[in-house]
């Protein structure tokens, strides 16, 4: 399902998709069904910038279960398209997606030379106790956890991720509950497989709903409705004008 949004939201007219960690391992998670649809925020000839509900797979899984995804549904539309890069099943938020190989490569490059700046929104488990701080922990794939990542100083890839507090206080659960959050702003440095939910458990304050990560360990926490994860700010250059693109996506949460 797709929607089209007209709202003026640009400010102007892992490189490749982050490394699969565990191709040679089967995965048995099983989406379900994703009933919200996919806003396409900006369309040109050379590329879309689409906003991804949370519980939608960016690419289609080997199971055919998991054919549903922001690709298999895209390329309806709009054949050839590829994803320039991918967010994790629960995260929303904005998605680049190039109309042909060539725009596909010259946004990679983009990627690759770190020259694309992304920002991410988040509820943390707890309160953190200082306002700002760089997480720099080394990522790898554990193949014994599978799907979940894990720091590791020796085999890891450099993975760098800065955070800033934004806001302090009390979540309300369905059930009544009221649990200590932190809203903070992520910039990821790198683009490692599930950085920000690792870092954050890594920092201690885990993100709020992450199941992999500790994010729904924590007394009130098993029954949060998502990720609280959104990749709401985008900035790079498009590829054909030059223009700089500033994109942005309010946080739903």
């Amino acid at each position: 399902m797709i929607r089209h949004c007209t709202e003026n939201w640009l400010s102007s007219p892992s490189a490749f998709y982050p490394d699969n960690p565990m191709s040679d391992i089967t995965d048995t998670f099983i989406a379900p069904p994703c009933p919200e649809q996919i806003d396409i925020l900006y369309q040109d000839e050379h590329l879309l910038l689409i906003n991804k509900p949370a519980g939608l797979l960016s690419l289609s899984g080997k199971n055919p279960q998991n054919l549903d995804s922001v690709h298999y549904r895209l390329v309806q539309l709009f054949p050839g398209c590829t994803l320039v890069h991918r967010l994790d099943f629960g995260t929303s938020g904005l998605l680049l997606v190039a109309r042909n190989k060539a725009i596909n490569a010259a946004l990679c490059r983009q990627f690759s030379e770190r020259t694309v700046e992304k920002g991410y929104s988040a509820l943390l488990c707890g309160h953190l106790n200082e306002n700002e701080g760089i997480i720099d922990a080394a990522i790898t794939k554990d193949p014994a956890l599978f799907p979940r990542m894990t720091i590791c100083a020796v085999r890891g890839k450099p993975a760098r991720s800065h955070y800033q507090v934004t806001e302090r206080f009390y979540y309300e659960t369905e059930d009544g509950l009221s649990l200590p959050v932190t809203r903070v702003a992520l910039t990821p440095e790198t683009g490692r497989t599930h950085q920000l939910r690792i870092h954050c458990q890594y920092l201690g304050h885990p993100i709020l709903g992450c199941d992999l990560y500790g994010g729904k360990l924590l007394p009130g926490t098993g029954n949060i409705p998502r990720l609280m994860l959104h990749a709401g700010e985008l900035d790079f250059v498009h590829p054909v004008s030059g223009e700089p693109v500033n994109a942005r996506s309010p946080c739903p949460f």
